[in-house]
């Protein structure tokens, strides 16, 4: 019997699989942050002594690197016939 080659048989790209994973991540995450309630903060520089600094933080320097490749993208993109000229 050969395998079979739907993929339908994954369970990664099911629908239910994909929202039990993101309901996992966001839990996850969730406790991550209210943890930081409970732990002392010693901050060098008193801003990352703040209550879930390092979740602010790591999301805000991702929104910036995305901004800052789609401006990259604009700027050098080509056009489609950039080889035909």
């Amino acid at each position: 019997m050969s395998p079979s080659n739907n993929q339908d048989d994954n369970w990664l790209i099911r629908p239910s699989t994909i929202r039990l994973l993101w309901i996992v991540f966001v839990a996850v995450l969730a406790a991550t942050v209210l943890a930081d309630f409970f732990i002392e903060h010693k901050g060098k520089f008193g801003i990352d002594g703040t209550i879930g600094f390092y979740a602010w933080y790591g999301f805000l320097s991702c929104v910036v690197l995305v901004v800052g490749a789609k401006a990259l993208g604009v700027l050098l993109k080509r056009k489609d016939t950039y080889y035909d000229d």
